[in-house]
Order: C-alpha cells, then sequence, then structure tokens
C-alpha cells in the first residue's frame, strides 16, 4: 500500500514537471509534499554498480555503514536540478563530519553524461566532496530508475538544425539509513532541515 501511493505520488510529481518555468518560488515553498516514509528495516534500497565521474565504480552496498542520500539529476538541467544540489549541499554542510551523509547523484540524462559535464557541474553548483555522480549506459540507469521508481520521459527535437533532447523526470532523494534500508523519499520541493531531521532519526542506527 505504501508503494502504490508513493508510486502514484511520484507519477503526479513528474507531470507536474513538464511546466517547470510557469512556477515561481513562492508557489514552489508553498507545495513542498511531505515526504513519504518507511519503518527501519521495511524497505531495502535496491542496489546498483554504476561509474562516478571519475570511471571509480559506486554502488549503495559500498555505503553500507554510513547514511546516504540517493538522487535523480539531470547534469544538463539548469531549472530545478541546481536548485535540488544547492539545498543537498546545505545539508551536507549544517551537519558535523561525522554526521554527513554521502550523496549519489544517478544521472537520468543518457545524453549528457559526459565527463565535462559531470566535472562542470561539480564546479559550476560548488558541490560538495560527499557527492559523487553515477552514470552507465542506458540499459543500466534505466534499470535503476525502474528499481527507484523514477519516471523519464526524454523528447528528441530539431531546432534551427540543432538536435536538442528535452528530459522531464521525476526529481527525488531518498535517504538511506546505515543497514541500507530506504526511510524516506522527498519529492522536489525540499528544504535541507527535513531531509536532516530524518537524518538524526536514522543516525543511532550508525553506532
Amino acid at each position: 500500500m505504501v508503494v502504490l501511493a508513493a508510486a502514484a505520488l511520484i507519477a503526479l510529481i513528474a507531470v507536474a514537471r513538464t511546466s517547470p518555468a510557469h512556477r515561481t518560488a513562492a508557489e514552489q515553498s508553498a507545495s513542498e509534499p511531505p515526504p513519504i516514509t518507511w519503518a527501519a528495516g521495511a524497505r531495502r534500497a535496491p542496489d546498483f554498480r554504476l561509474v562516478d565521474q571519475s570511471g571509480r565504480p559506486v554502488s549503495v552496498s559500498a555505503y553500507r555503514g554510513r547514511p546516504l542520500i540517493v538522487t535523480f539529476i539531470d547534469p544538463l538541467c539548469r531549472n530545478f536540478c541546481p536548485l535540488e544540489a544547492k539545498q543537498l549541499n546545505a545539508l551536507v554542510r549544517t551537519l558535523p563530519a561525522a554526521q554527513r551523509p554521502a550523496i549519489v547523484a544517478v544521472s537520468v540524462n543518457v545524453y549528457g553524461n559526459a565527463r565535462a559535464n559531470l566535472v562542470q557541474d561539480v564546479a559550476k553548483w560548488r558541490l560538495v566532496p560527499e557527492w559523487r555522480w553515477a552514470v552507465g549506459n542506458p540499459r543500466q540507469l534505466g534499470r535503476v530508475w525502474r528499481q527507484y521508481q523514477i519516471a523519464v520521459l526524454a523528447t528528441t527535437k530539431k531546432i534551427a538544425g540543432v538536435t536538442v533532447h528535452e528530459i522531464t523526470h521525476t526529481e527525488g532523494a531518498y535517504v538511506v539509513d546505515p543497514k541500507g534500508y530506504e526511510r524516506a523519499l522527498f519529492l522536489w520541493p525540499f528544504r535541507a532541515t527535513d531531509v536532516s531531521a530524518v537524518l538524526r532519526r536514522v543516525a543511532p542506527a550508525a553506532s
């Protein structure tokens, strides 16, 4: 039942993401959806094997023993994704070093996974050291999106003779506890303080 509710909410949010330019900052703040939460040990986070911006392996299981945020980001996005990155950066910077979660950002744009794009975002978005990109081939990424119930729609068109890929996707961030279980799903827009509250509840499991 919780899974069905989550899937329905994600579908609605995905549809809402098709018109980002028409929502003001005030509207975004007023429409923050509450997180979907799960009890400890109820829902294990699906594992995956992808690579980061340096070509090193990245997986969920590698962070066992430490809180983890698994989020889904378009490296070429210039509207909502940088704003989410800003909130996650703020979250990490306000926590003591020992309590900071790792962040794995799974790409939702198979056309934007060149290392140059990922490294550019690290600099432009001023990403914290805890942030790692997770990229792979379309089949690998598609499997991860399905496992985490992330809707991704790519629309290809030509504008002035140039091929453009427009990506619409569910903008969600999962909090995974140190034992590898999902504890909350935040759908954009969300605030760093709200994610921090969940991390504080999860923290005792790390001891």
